[in-house]
């Protein structure tokens, strides 16, 4: 017994030095992450061959041994086939899940980049779009980034499983087409802002707020000064004419919708957004690749940024430290 305890103090010791290194290198190598720019990659996947293998694997399951080594050769023989076919009509697909800031337009902008640089005319591009919208200088560059896309002469498509509203609704509103599966939400085409304001705390407790501006309205409202009428009339006046150009932007590619209707920052199902225009068919993604998987080829691309080694030991770290603490709770 003695000698298990001494084995197992041991390893603890071990382990705790083993984590100090660890840490000290982590710290190290993510203090010279920083002095470089993290670059990312850029990845390919032929999705077609993808879709086509799941439903293949699939039935050869379901057949006995002797069949499955007939289908088995004839599935080769049917890619050798399609092999030598002429080429067929390339469909890139791309992934969009935005955030409140929109900070993922970055990658789209790659992936636009790559994808313009070696599409020909007559190519598509079916954006997965997921977003509850977020800030509008943010989506309003994803939107400019899916323009580009149609000014290359591509036929766009979006496709929304489950929600592309506000801002969201802004980019997909660019696209050629919107399809979106049934229970999806699809609007909120408003603007909102909105800020607490700490006034009355703060003179509460005797603290004063001074702010200098220089133009009439360089600030309108404030968090901690006295808020005027005319500061927030000036401030809807803003919201306003956003919201109108917000209006502008969706009539502009969805010009026979009724935007009076629908701009009222109400969002539906995409089963009420089709009957009032703001999309053009219901199916979800995966249905739609899989019925052009018959006749193009499907392509996926997505660009991820490197992780900083520093975080990258960190999470190795973790795990380091989550074998040290079940081999403890056992010992």
């Amino acid at each position: 017994m003695e000698f298990l305890l001494n084995v197992g103090e041991f390893t603890l010791k071990a382990a705790i030095i083993v984590v100090a290194v660890v840490v000290v290198v982590g710290a190290i190598a993510n203090a010279a992450q920083r002095q470089r720019k993290q670059k990312g990659e850029l990845h390919v996947e032929r999705l077609s061959d993808d879709l086509r293998d799941t439903a293949n694997d699939l039935k050869l399951e379901l057949l006995d041994r002797g069949e499955r080594k007939k289908a088995e050769k004839a599935l080769k023989k049917q890619r050798k086939r399609m092999a030598k076919e002429e080429a067929k009509p390339r469909l890139f697909v791309l992934d969009f899940n935005g955030s409140m800031d929109a900070k993922e337009v970055d990658q789209l902008r790659r992936e636009v980049n790559a994808v313009v640089a070696v599409a020909e005319k007559g190519d598509k591009v079916m954006v997965r779009l997921e977003s509850g919208g977020g800030v509008v200088h943010g989506y309003g560059l994803g939107a400019a980034q899916l323009q580009r896309l149609r000014d290359a002469e591509l036929e766009l498509i979006v496709s929304v499983d489950k929600i592309a509203a506000s801002g969201g609704y802004m980019m997909a509103c660019v696209a050629n087409s919107i399809q979106a599966a049934p229970f999806a939400i699809i609007g909120s085409i408003g603007v909102l802002a909105q800020l607490p304001n700490f006034h009355r705390w703060l003179k509460k407790h005797d603290v004063d707020f001074e702010q200098v501006t220089a133009g009439e309205y360089k600030r309108t409202l404030t968090l901690f000064g006295r808020n005027t009428d005319e500061g927030r009339q000036k401030f809807k006046e803003e919201i306003e004419n956003i919201h109108e150009q917000f209006k502008a932007h969706v009539q502009k590619y969805r010009p026979d919708m009724d935007i009076d209707k629908v701009a009222t920052g109400e969002y539906w199902t995409a089963q009420q957004a089709l009957e009032l225009g703001l999309v053009d068919s219901l199916t979800t993604s995966d249905a739609w690749l899989v019925e052009r998987t018959k006749d193009h080829a499907i392509f996926g691309v997505r660009y991820t940024s490197k992780k900083p080694l520093g975080e990258r030991i960190g999470r190795n770290m973790n795990a380091v430290l989550s074998s040290l603490r079940e081999f403890i709770s056992k010992s």
